[in-house]
């Protein structure tokens, strides 16, 4: 049963998770990468901070503070400002699929690391996914705007930095809480955001925000940083990295979804064909056959 709540969890991550493409594309034209990072988990960061101190969950003790601090960094910071920096040259589909290469980085890392032994069927689910994704970003070349293949290659490095965090993650979380080790680490890499984009006066382009804008930056906070990555977290603590790694796939259907009424952008064939073996990855990875008696 804790198997099964935890990919469900990290199903409904990142299908949350998959609002921000959308919301991120929408609002990157009027600020840039780090002040929407900032503006992101600073609300996150405010969300989660009073829930966890009034559920009593635990924090990080002695030198745990450093590794939490160095993921935080590494996750909340960087990867984020690769992410949004990707948002610049590519659309919210091509984005979120090209993210997708995350679930096979997370595997290797796993596996080199000796954190978690490979399987055929894991493999193998990983595989028609991450095939999936390739096919969908090959086929849709024609239809992607010019100097797509940017962002994409960009959110391909930033999941580099998702795949460690996923990894190296797990420990922190049993010695602490899901809640405290992530409120932790996003404060910490919030801050590190916050003192980046006030030196370079990058707040100063968010007071002319209007009201869809403000409301973007809204949702970024609160459906894709504060509940989207505690489900994520929850998900790390009761299951393995690559498991709850493979369901990031999601991320696209909900993010080529929203960009429709959102941005305009359309849904190819190769979009569809893509999120089905999608789809069906994250059920062979995610399911175990009994073993036979």
């Amino acid at each position: 049963m804790s198997e099964r709540a935890a990919i469900l969890a990290a199903v409904l991550s990142s299908a949350f998770g998959g609002t921000a493409p959308a919301a991120t594309r929408y609002v990157i034209g009027a600020t840039d990468p780090v002040t929407l990072a900032a503006l992101r988990f600073g609300v996150g960061f405010l969300l989660l901070l009073p829930l966890a101190l009034a559920l009593g969950r635990r924090w990080p003790r002695g030198r745990d503070w450093l590794g939490v601090a160095g993921l935080g960094t590494l996750f909340f910071a960087v990867f984020f400002v690769f992410y949004n920096a990707a948002f610049v040259y590519t659309t919210a589909a091509r984005g979120a699929l090209a993210l997708s290469a995350m679930p096979l980085l997370t595997m290797a890392i796993a596996a080199l690391l000796g954190i978690e032994k490979l399987s055929v069927r894991k493999g193998a689910g990983v595989a028609i996914a991450m095939g999936g994704v390739a096919a969908a970003l090959a086929s849709g070349l024609g239809e992607a705007p010019p100097g797509a293949w940017r962002g994409d290659l960009i959110m391909a490095g930033g999941a580099v930095c998702m795949a460690l965090y996923n990894v190296w993650s797990r420990p922190f979380i049993a010695r602490s809480s899901a809640l405290g080790f992530l409120t932790a680490g996003m404060g910490i890499g919030a801050a590190c955001l916050v003192a980046t984009a006030w030196v370079r006066g990058g707040f100063g382009a968010a007071l002319a925000f209007g009201a869809p804008q403000w409301a973007a930056v809204a949702s970024l906070g609160f459906f894709a940083s504060a509940l989207s990555f505690y489900l994520w977290v929850f998900a790390l603590e009761r299951t393995t990295p690559t498991r709850v790694a493979n369901t990031i796939t999601v991320n696209p259907v909900t993010a080529a979804l929203l960009a429709v009424p959102l941005l305009g952008e359309p849904i190819g064939l190769n979009l569809v064909l893509g999120l089905a073996a999608v789809g069906t990855g994250i059920w062979i990875a995610s399911t175990q056959r009994a073993p036979r008696a």
